[in-house]
């Protein structure tokens, strides 16, 4: 077995790998940039390595700096973890070189399994089943187009050189093709390094069934059962399961005994996972999408059904050792249900966000499993993938690992940054997916009708509960060190103005009395008694007769607080600086967050119509399209290559019966938007 190993990625996965090789006694290297220097896997770590800026390309992607780390801090095997260079022939090289041994399959199976055109002619080859559609690498974007009509439509463009949801779109009509198909070579270069393409038939009810193989370097090739993927959204996993609901036992034998095949055709070694797609209508019929060369993110489930730690198998088998068991010895017992947590907004388009971990609190307890890279203080760069945290759920049934599941998500609380928590909530809670009844489409089928929390009274009303708690002195030294509103002659009340932080939402909040025996009232509504009691980081609040329990942490000249299983930020106006208000003038497109500008559709003063793609800009690995929102002539502040902040103005589409271009374009230039040099903020 390896002394030292050094781990090739970051964040929760990073985490998971050096758990294991702690437990075997091996010692771990981490490599970190600069926007991890205080990451949580450069700290759990034996040793920790600089590698570059933020930038993936300058630090997580750069193969000479992550090989020179591993031969200075005597590392004799590297894991790549998944993402960056996980499924990279050259960094595998480039280790082989080094003489480091790569933890992950051999060249030759990168090669081919990492080239999704080839994989696909590799499998047929062996008898395993494809979806019908077209893949060749000397196929033009025009030669796409034509071809499309004979695979029929709905199509799925996917890149041929990577995964991961990255470079996919569903195509309805030939119209929208042209523009589908140059936004994925874009994605697909930006994302792999080759902007390679094909199409496939869009498989109706399509369910994503996947299978875990360990294969070793003797021979043995077997499965350890199958997960359930099939709740994504932008082709992008959300939660997984195993087993599957879908298959019977002889499907489950079919299903793995094609990838093990799958695995033989290229003379596979280690951990590696085989993709499928399932229509819900046919389950019995299985179709070969891919087959990622790595570690997957949602490996918990089959180790938690299983008892097999994955990792250690990779290890194992990388360090030359015989499989130490056959497929007659795995056993599928139990259920496991995972959710991803991701940094992001469901109720805007969920896009990417960021921030600093204000509070933290994840789930413990039987059954319950949590692969994090949260930590206190945490800056959640918007240079690396959303994802933060895995919650995973065991239970005997499926009935019971989802409950648990629920529980464990009402536990957890990330305070500063905005997550997808309370959406994972909603959408366990479907009838639909508590049936089992699932496909890749349920996502956006559910979303227009999901309720997601508005700030509402209640919330202003608990803040301010808070706040007063937390200025209330813990010995009453005089009567002027009392924050309840005393004065000679008539009472009054304490009184808070709060603002609820990227919303229109403000309270105006009285108080009457201590926090332990309150009169409360917001916005002159009728008053109600309320009470709070502050212990550590989490308060318990009773308004109107209801107490909840409330997790917070100060916030600037505010407070950070978790409730219907989100985090609000909330301002006091008394001290918050004035926030620039929307002006009702032209239309301007801004950016949803920090990104790059990697296309733009239309040339400066252009006349577009509603709904016309103007500026593309790409951040977190997702390209995010800004749109006319009515009919105008296009005012460009941005070029293809423009490094954009959050809320930037890169576009102002005017109305065509509004002031001609010179005009405006001199008041563009003497008031610039706010962010921008010059007279910022200044108003006429």
């Amino acid at each position: 077995m390896f002394d030292t190993v050094l781990v090739a990625n970051r964040g929760e996965i990073a985490c998971r790998i050096i758990a294991t090789l702690h437990s075997l006694g091996i010692r771990a290297v981490a490599v970190y940039s600069d926007a991890d220097a205080d990451a949580r896997h450069a700290r759990l770590a034996d040793a920790a390595v600089r590698i570059g800026t933020a930038s993936a390309a300058d630090s997580y992607l750069n193969i000479p700096r992550i090989v020179s780390a591993a031969l200075d801090t005597g590392a004799t095997a590297i894991h790549p973890g998944y993402g960056f260079l996980a499924e990279n022939a050259e960094f595998a090289e480039a280790c082989a070189e080094a003489g480091i041994v790569f933890i992950g399959p051999g060249i030759d199976a990168l090669r081919v399994m990492g080239d999704k055109i080839r994989a696909k002619q590799q499998v047929s080859s062996r008898g395993v089943p494809t979806v019908p559609g077209i893949a060749d690498r000397a196929l033009s974007d025009s030669d796409l187009i034509a071809g499309a009509a004979d695979v029929g439509y709905p199509v799925l463009i996917k890149p041929s050189a990577g995964g991961g949801g990255k470079g996919m779109h569903l195509v309805e009509s030939s119209d929208s093709l042209p523009e589908a198909i140059a936004s994925a070579r874009r994605e697909a270069l930006a994302a792999f390094g080759d902007e390679t393409i094909f199409i496939e038939r869009f498989v109706s009810t399509p369910r994503h069934i996947e299978v875990q193989i360990l294969a070793d370097s003797y021979g043995t090739t077997v499965h350890l059962g199958e997960r359930e993927c099939s709740l994504q959204r932008r082709h992008q996993k959300v939660i997984e399961e195993a087993p599957s609901v879908l298959l019977d036992e002889q499907t489950r034998a079919r299903i793995g005994e094609a990838a093990c095949e799958t695995a033989r055709s290229v003379g596979y070694r280690g951990a590696g996972t085989v993709e499928f797609i399932v229509s819900a209508d046919r389950p019995d019929e299985f179709f070969f999408m891919e087959m990622n060369t790595r570690l997957q993110v949602e490996h918990p489930v089959t180790e938690m059904v299983t008892g097999i730690d994955i990792v250690e198998w990779q290890l194992r088998i990388a360090a030359g050792e015989r499989l130490g068991f056959a497929q007659s010895d795995v056993r599928l017992t139990g259920h496991a249900i995972e959710a991803r947590i991701y940094a992001e907004d469901p109720g805007n388009g969920f896009l990417p966000t960021g921030g600093r971990v204000l509070g933290l609190r994840l789930p413990e307890g039987a059954g319950i499993r949590v692969d994090s890279a949260l930590v206190d203080d945490l800056v959640v760069s918007p240079d690396y993938d959303p994802m933060l945290a895995k919650v995973i759920a065991f239970a005997p049934d499926r009935a019971g690992a989802l409950a648990k599941l629920r529980g464990a998500l009402r536990e957890t609380a990330v305070l500063g940054v905005t997550t997808n928590l309370e959406f994972l909530g909603l959408l366990l809670s479907d009838p639909d997916v508590e049936a089992g009844r699932l496909d890749t489409e349920l996502i956006a089928r559910r979303l227009p009708g999901l309720n997601f929390a508005e700030a509402d009274d209640m919330l202003g009303a608990r803040a301010a509960l808070i706040l007063l708690a937390l200025d209330w002195p813990r010995e009453r030294t005089s009567r002027w060190n009392v924050p309840d509103g005393w004065r000679l002659g008539d009472a009054t009340s304490s009184v808070f103005r709060l603002k609820v932080v990227g919303s229109s939402r403000a309270f105006t909040v009285s108080i009457a009395g201590p926090p332990s025996a309150a009169t409360i009232s917001v916005d002159g509504g009728a008053p109600m008694a309320a009470s709070v009691e502050v212990r550590g980081d989490a308060a318990r609040v009773c308004l109107g007769g209801r107490s909840t329990a409330t997790p917070f942490a100060r916030a600037d000249d505010g407070l950070a607080l978790f409730a219907a299983g989100r985090s609000w930020q909330i301002d006091s106006l008394a001290h918050a600086p004035r926030r620039r208000t929307e002006a009702a003038s032209a239309p301007e497109l801004r950016s949803p967050m920090p990104g790059s500008v990697v296309a733009i559709a239309v040339a400066d003063g252009d006349v577009v119509t509603a709904g016309t793609a103007i500026v593309v800009v790409e951040a977190m690995k997702m390209e995010h399209v800004l749109r006319a929102v009515g009919d105008g002539r296009v005012l460009l502040h941005v070029s293809v290559g423009s490094q954009v902040k959050s809320d930037e103005v890169l576009a102002t589409v005017l109305p065509l019966d509004g002031p001609d271009d010179e005009t405006t374009r001199s008041e563009s230039t003497a008031f610039p938007s706010e962010g921008s040099s010059g007279l910022a903020g200044l108003t006429r």
